[in-house]
């Protein structure tokens, strides 16, 4: 993988970016700790911190995996109120799946109707789980006494804590195993109140930078077609080059009005509803990039070029964080709950 690469903007921002951009997962765990501390959403500078992640994912989808969710903790926590402990390397699990649940239990089990106390314990299984074998720390979601959902900050390092012997068959995104992990009365933090992880406005924030992840995998793939429409008089690839260029100007639009959206700049839509816009954009650009650029550039480069075989897999597996119908569904049930219509 090359150590070099065009930056990718979000908006008018030029990004800061490392003197050396990292090389895989685990040299971009050890460098990101040492990486600026405005590198927040919410702070005035969003584009730049989507740009950043952007650009890391044109280089390397994987590398971009493994360092967004050290920096959404890192804001997470300060969102709390808490230090940033930066120092550490930090996961976000906060998925849920069929035959695994995560229990938390204040210590000494007191009263749950009783003031929220320092100290929790763990029990259970949590999925999808990236990297727990590498991190230092992690935020962790798990169901309460009293029913609902509390964030918790763990200790990865802790005896408690296990992985669950799952096999990681995926081509895509290799590097980033995300398996199950088993909590053994492990001691735990509360990280804001019950509730509070999926209610604060940064929840959004989290997820569409997300989307500029995917965004900067698909500009990655688009470089590949321009190069080969540069040098070709086809056409079908300049065809396929015009409408990749569309879909992501789209992409990169929505990516942007979001940022102002984080930053303030712009409050006349809810949050909620342009994060869910927003990720379906960038997800159908994805899409729509994967498609073309297969049928522009044939099999050759999935069969014998090892770079553009891995930004495909990757960015195939990464995209699938959008659920789809799923989330299309979600969109249209906040709109149909808003008092006027949303256009």
């Amino acid at each position: 993988m090359p150590r070099i690469v065009a930056p990718v903007q979000i908006g008018d921002v030029t990004p800061w970016l490392p003197d050396a951009l990292p090389t895989d997962p685990d040299d971009a765990l050890a460098t990101v700790r040492t990486w600026p501390a405005d590198l927040r959403p919410g702070a005035g500078a969003t584009a730049r911190l989507w740009s950043l992640l952007a650009t890391l994912a044109a280089h390397d989808l994987a590398v971009a995996r493994a360092v967004e969710p050290h920096l959404d903790a890192v804001a997470i926590r300060e969102q709390a109120g808490l230090p940033a402990a930066a120092d550490r390397t930090w996961g976000v699990f906060a998925a849920e799946g069929p035959g695994a649940r995560l229990e938390a239990v204040p210590e000494g089990g007191a009263d749950p109707g009783a003031p929220r106390p320092d100290r929790w314990r763990l029990t259970g299984v949590k999925p999808w789980c990236s990297l727990a074998d590498r991190l230092d720390a992690a935020l962790v979601t798990a169901h309460l006494p009293g029913g609902g959902r509390g964030l918790f900050a763990v200790d990865l390092r802790d005896a408690g804590v296990s992985l669950v012997d799952q096999p990681w068959a995926s081509r895509g995104l290799a590097e980033i195993p995300s398996t199950p992990v088993a909590f053994d009365d492990v001691p735990a933090t509360p990280v804001g109140a019950p509730g509070w992880y999926l209610e604060r406005p940064g929840f959004w924030w989290g997820g569409t930078g997300v989307a500029a992840c995917w965004y900067g995998g698909a500009v990655a793939l688009a470089r590949t077609l321009w190069r080969r429409a540069a040098t070709s008089d086809d056409r079908l690839v300049a065809m396929h080059l015009g409408a990749v260029d569309v879909a992501l100007q789209d992409a990169r639009r929505a990516l942007e009005e979001a940022a102002r959206v984080v930053d303030g700049e712009v409050d006349r839509v809810p949050g909620p509803v342009v994060a869910k816009r927003t990720r379906a954009t960038v997800a159908r650009t994805c899409e729509d990039v994967l498609t073309r650029v297969g049928h522009a550039l044939g099999p050759a480069p999935l069969a014998l070029d090892a770079v553009h075989a891995k930004r495909v897999a990757d960015l195939q597996v990464y995209v699938r964080q959008q659920h789809a119908e799923r989330d299309d569904a979600s969109l249209g049930a906040t709109l149909a709950g808003r008092d006027d219509a949303p256009w």
